[in-house]
């Protein structure tokens, strides 16, 4: 066996965070709402192009999900186009970003949080200043 890609990730959230995380992935990152079969539980899938990149879930009604602890997790990262736009985007939402860049890879970056404080890094392949 070996691993050959990567699939999705999922976020689980109480309803109404649920929901703020599926507007801000749809509205700021640029994802899109896409098919999703019948589960036990609501929730959404997320699509960057064609392939499910989020799954969001809700959590049980009794399930403590804390947003407000240090944990391994940094950030996911998504390959985007179109930095300028992207930015413009950022500060019409008033999200806080940070700026940063790989020179030796040719690659510019955003850095902020998601409602639920958990990391994003978006990538740019360009030759623009950061």
């Amino acid at each position: 066996m070996s691993t050959i890609g990567f699939n999705h990730y999922n976020l689980r959230a109480p309803r109404e965070l649920m929901n703020q995380l599926k507007d801000f992935y749809c509205e700021i990152v640029g994802l899109a709402q896409g098919q999703r079969p019948s589960l036990e539980s609501p929730g959404y899938w997320l699509y960057a192009g064609d392939q499910c990149v989020l799954h969001l879930s809700q959590a049980r009604p009794d399930e403590v999900r804390l947003t407000h602890i240090a944990t391994t997790f940094d950030h996911v990262a998504f390959t985007c186009t179109d930095r300028p736009e992207m930015e413009e985007r950022l500060k019409q939402h008033n999200v806080e970003f940070r700026r940063s860049k790989v020179p030796s890879l040719g690659i510019a970056q955003l850095f902020f949080k998601d409602p639920a404080g958990n990391g994003i890094e978006l990538s740019f392949a360009e030759d623009q200043p950061v």
